[in-house]
C-alpha cells in the first residue's frame, strides 16, 4: 500500500470501531505506568520511512522515531533485508555470548565508527537487551577497575528505568551519587548562561572533587549525556565537555559517554562526543545501534577489563537480528554520510523554528543539535517572579557574577535579567506543551514531550526524513503552535479536569 505524507480524512466506521476497541483493551488490561499510548492514542498497523499508518486509516509524520531508535526510519530496505538473510540462512536467532559470524560483522563496523582513540584499544561488553542494562554493567565495570564505589552525575539527566541507572538520573536520589551542575543558556543554574555559566558549572564541579570537606569521595566515574534528551535537548557546550574530560583524566576517573539516543549520526556526528574531539573511556551504546531491535552494549578502554567470567552476563546477549539489522544501520549511515547530512538539516530546522520565539510569546526557546531538537514552552501569563536571593552556592559565585556582568537588585538578589542582560526565562509550561503535542497529532504529527518540567516538544525524526518531509513537519509544529497560542482554552489549557482526568469546558 503506498503511503503520502497526509492526513486522511473520514475513515470506515468499521476500522473506527477496531481502532477504539484495541485501545479500550489496552487501556483496561496494561499496567498504569504506560507513558508514550496516554498522550499518543493512536494503533499503529504499517510504517515505512518516517510515516505510520493507524489502525483506523489515518497517516502521521513520526518524529518520535522509537524514542530516537529508527535512525533509518521505520522498516527501511537494508535492515529488512539484513534481518531476511538471517533468517533465510537458517542461523540461530539467540546465542547467549557465543561467537557468531553475525556478530563478528556487527563488532567490526561497531569498531570502525568509534571515535579515535578508543577503537584501537576497546572492549565490548553485550548487554541485556535495554540501554539501562548497559549503563548498570558500564557502574558495575568502573566501581571493579576503581575499587571505588561513588558516581559523579548531572541535573537533568536521564539514564534509564533500572535501579542504578535511576539513581543516576535527575529525579532521584542516592547516597553513591553526586549531582553536579550541566550547563545551560536559558536555564542557567547560576543565571549567566554561556561561556560564564558553563565556566561557572566547571569550577563547581572541580571543587566538589578537589576540596576534602566536599563530602564527595573520588567517585568510580562519571556519566553525562552530550546532548540531554530527556532533560529537555540540551546540548553541552564543547569547551565544557573538554574540560570534564581534562578533570576526570587528571584524577582518573573513568568518563562514562552516555550516546544511547545520541549515538549513530544523530546529532550531526557519528557519536556526539566528537563534536568537542573527546573520547571517552567507557560509552554505553542502544537505540538505534540495533536498527530498530533490542540491542545494547557497553564499549570500554581495555585496561579497564577487570571483570572475571561471568562477571556480567545476560540472557538475551545473543540477540542475531538486532546485530544484523545494527550492523546494516551503522553501515548505511556511515557509507551514506548521514550523520554529516543531519548536521546540515537539523541546523536549518533550527533557523526556522526560532522564528516561532519573535512570532509567539509562549515559544521560549529553540535549541538542539542536529536532528535531536527541542522547542521549550514558557507561560507568558506569568511573570519571571522577584529575584532569587542569594544563598548557598550563589554566595559563593557571587563575585564570579558580578565579574561576568550580572545584574542585580537593591537587595542585592540576582535581578530579573541574566548575567548576559537577557530576561530571565519564563515559567514552563507542561499543559501548553501538552496542547501542542495534541495539536500536532491533530495535524498528523507524532512529537515527544521531554524536559525538567516536561513543558520541551521534541522532535526525533529519521536521519532518512528528506528535505520535503523536513518542511511539513515544520510547517504542521509551526500551525499546532500558532493554534494553541491564538487560544489555549480551546485546547484543553487551564480547564477544569472529570473525575476521570480529561479536561472540559467549565459548565
Amino acid at each position: 500500500m503506498a503511503f503520502t505524507e497526509s492526513v486522511t480524512g473520514e475513515t470506515s466506521g468499521g476500522a473506527h470501531e477496531a481502532h477504539e476497541g484495541i485501545l479500550r483493551r489496552q487501556s483496561s488490561r496494561e499496567s498504569r505506568a504506560r507513558t508514550y499510548a496516554r498522550a499518543l492514542p493512536i494503533v499503529p498497523v504499517r510504517a515505512r520511512g518516517l510515516t505510520i499508518e493507524g489502525a483506523d486509516g489515518r497517516r502521521y509524520l513520526d518524529c518520535l522515531s522509537g524514542a530516537g531508535t529508527l535512525a533509518l526510519g521505520h522498516n527501511h530496505p537494508v535492515v529488512l533485508e539484513a534481518i531476511r538473510k538471517v533468517l533465510d540462512s537458517g542461523a540461530p536467532l539467540s546465542v547467549l555470548d557465543l561467537a557468531t559470524p553475525v556478530k563478528d560483522a556487527f563488532i567490526t563496523e561497531l569498531f570502525r565508527t568509534l571515535p579515535p582513540g578508543l577503537a584501537d584499544r576497546a572492549r565490548v561488553q553485550f548487554c541485556g537487551p535495554a540501554g539501562t542494562d548497559a549503563v548498570e554493567a558500564a557502574f558495575k565495570l568502573v566501581r571493579a577497575a576503581t575499587g571505588r564505589t561513588g558516581i559523579l552525575a548531572f541535573t537533568g539527566a536521564y539514564h534509564g528505568m533500572t535501579s542504578g541507572a535511576l539513581a543516576a538520573s535527575g529525579g532521584a536520589c542516592d547516597v553513591r551519587v553526586a549531582r553536579l551542575p550541566y550547563p545551560q543558556d536559558y536555564r542557567c543554574p547560576f543565571g549567566v548562561g554561556g561561556p560564564g555559566g558553563a565556566e561557572l558549572a566547571a569550577r563547581w564541579t572541580e571543587s566538589v572533587l578537589d576540596d576534602p570537606k566536599s563530602g564527595v569521595p573520588l567517585p568510580a566515574g562519571m556519566i553525562l549525556e552530550p546532548v540531554q534528551g530527556e532533560g529537555g535537548v540540551i546540548p553541552a557546550p564543547d569547551d565544557w565537555l573538554r574540560r570534564m574530560r581534562r578533570l576526570t583524566a587528571d584524577r582518573s576517573i573513568p568518563l562514562v559517554a552516555d550516546e544511547i539516543q545520541t549515538g549513530v549520526g544523530r546529532t550531526g556526528a557519528f557519536w556526539a562526543v566528537e563534536h568537542s574531539g573527546v573520547t571517552p573511556d567507557v560509552m554505553v551504546l542502544s537505540k538505534a545501534i540495533g536498527g530498530s531491535l533490542p540491542l545494547a552494549v557497553v564499549v570500554y578502554r581495555d585496561d579497564l577489563d577487570v571483570w572475571e567470567p561471568g562477571a556480567h552476563a545476560g540472557t538475551f546477549r545473543g540477540n542475531q537480528l538486532a546485530m544484523a539489522a545494527g550492523t546494516a544501520t551503522l553501515a548505511h549511515v556511515r557509507e551514506n554520510g548521514l550523520a554529516e547530512r543531519a548536521g546540515r538539516l537539523g541546523t536549518r530546522m533550527l533557523s526556522h523554528l526560532r522564528t516561532l520565539q519573535s512570532e509567539f510569546a509562549c515559544v521560549g526557546d529553540v535549541r538542539g543539535r542536529g536532528l535531536m531538537i527541542g522547542v521549550e514552552l514558557v507561560d507568558p501569563e506569568r511573570d519571571r517572579g522577584p529575584g532569587v536571593a542569594q544563598d548557598g552556592y550563589a554566595r559563593a559565585v557571587a563575585e564570579d557574577e558580578r565579574r561576568v556582568g550580572a545584574p542585580r537588585d537593591g537587595e542585592g538578589a540576582v535581578s530579573g535579567r541574566d548575567g548576559a542582560g537577557r530576561p530571565r526565562p519564563l515559567p514552563a509550561a507542561p499543559e501548553l506543551a501538552t496542547a501542542v503535542q495534541r495539536a500536532c497529532l491533530d495535524r498528523g504529527l507524532i512529537v515527544e514531550l521531554g524536559g525538567r518540567h516536561a513543558g520541551v516538544v521534541r522532535l526525533l525524526p529519521p536521519l532518512t526524513i528528506t528535505d520535503e518531509q523536513a518542511t511539513a513537519v515544520l510547517d504542521r509544529l509551526a500551525d499546532a503552535v500558532a493554534a494553541v497560542a491564538r487560544d489555549p482554552a480551546a485546547h484543553g489549557v487551564g480547564l477544569p479536569r472529570r473525575p476521570d482526568g480529561r479536561k472540559e469546558p467549565a459548565g
